[in-house]
């Protein structure tokens, strides 16, 4: 299975670009809202236009603006699972799949029962979608899409207006569908988590403009953006200039710091996650990235503790630093050193 998108549509505040190739795999686009993902989405399936680029589907052109091709929705085989997934609430469980289904009746009657039996929904068939727990209604959606002959899936956020416990269900439960589907699905969130979890590759999407595309790790070890570093829940992030071939100056932290990465005079951030920092016994030593800092407040989170730092005896920016509940239990001073592991140090270019 093989997608590619090249596309551009004038949005009121931006215009959306995005160039990618989906091959047998989950690929997620995240970004922030307004960004243009879910726009993506929606003119990959056909119910919104592009200005001008392609799409092609496994060979066959779904839409191309120089040829004045536009197939419709129901032409493009495409499966698009919606945030509340869409069932027909007049219509039984196997009615909605039989809704969509093809060929003869006997063909159709195969595919509701190939599709009830394939996502545990059987003894449900007869069932009406508000009888449904929200797991089961995501197996309807996705039996329904699958008794339809998609050949990709769509997944528009697909759990953004779900509580974190049932979040969580449906996400194991999405984790085995995609698994037995052995196809490929473009996930569309703006949840790092979900993203690190159910993705192959990814790209993030800011103001219209995709960027590159990598795989899950390489986003989140090297974002090398701004917007990818916050995205992938970065914390702490500081303006910064070169000062060597691998020394940056965190302005907003007032800290020099040593990278293992090669800088660049492009540098013009650099971003360090909060459980990266390291506790040192001892004073300051600059040269090997460990310095004194004061404790200015100390937030405890469910299992953790925040510890907001900045360098002793400055104004700079406070940094988050995360540690589990009994080491800083065991530390908890106003003053301590701490370690900046160069390797950890992220570099992004303006």
């Amino acid at each position: 299975m093989e997608l590619l998108v090249n596309i551009e549509k004038k949005l009121r505040n931006f215009t959306l670009k995005t160039d990618f190739a989906v091959r047998d795999e989950v690929f997620a686009l995240l970004g922030a809202s307004g960004c243009g993902k879910s726009m993506t989405l929606k003119c990959i399936a056909g119910l919104e236009r592009p200005d001008k680029g392609r799409i092609v589907l496994n060979g066959r052109v779904l839409f191309d603006s120089e040829k004045g091709i536009n197939l419709s929705p129901q032409q493009r085989q495409v499966g698009y699972l919606f945030q509340n997934f869409a069932l027909f609430p007049n219509m039984t469980i196997a009615d909605n799949i039989r809704f969509v289904a093809k060929g003869s009746r006997e063909e159709r009657e195969r595919r509701v029962r190939e599709n009830l039996a394939r996502f545990d929904l059987s003894e449900l068939g007869g069932a009406y979608p508000m009888e449904l727990s929200g797991g089961q209604q995501q197996r309807a959606a996705l039996a329904r899409i699958l008794a339809a002959d998609a050949k990709i899936l769509l997944l528009d956020e697909p759990f953004s207006a779900l509580d974190h416990y049932l979040k969580w269900k449906l996400e194991l439960e999405l984790r085995e569908v995609l698994k037995s589907y052995g196809g490929a699905a473009i996930l569309v969130s703006h949840d790092r988590g979900e993203v690190y979890r159910l993705a192959d590759h990814a790209a993030v999407i800011d103001r219209g403009r995709m960027q590159k595309v990598c795989t899950r790790d390489e986003l989140f070890e090297h974002p090398d953006t701004l917007a990818a570093t916050l995205l992938t829940g970065c914390k702490n992030v500081s303006a910064a200039r070169k000062t060597g071939e691998h020394t940056v100056e965190a302005m907003e932290w007032q800290l020099p710091l040593q990278v293992s990465g090669k800088v660049s005079a492009k540098t013009a951030y650099i971003g360090l996650r909060a459980h990266f920092l390291e506790y040192r016994e001892g004073g300051e030593c600059p040269e090997k990235n460990i310095f004194r800092m004061e404790v200015a407040d100390v937030i405890e989170d469910t299992f953790s503790y925040l510890v907001m730092v900045r360098r002793a005896g400055t104004n700079a920016r406070r940094i988050r630093w995360e540690l589990p509940k009994e080491e800083w239990q065991r530390i908890a001073a106003a003053k301590l050193s701490l370690y900046f592991p160069p390797e950890k140090i992220i570099l992004m270019d303006s």
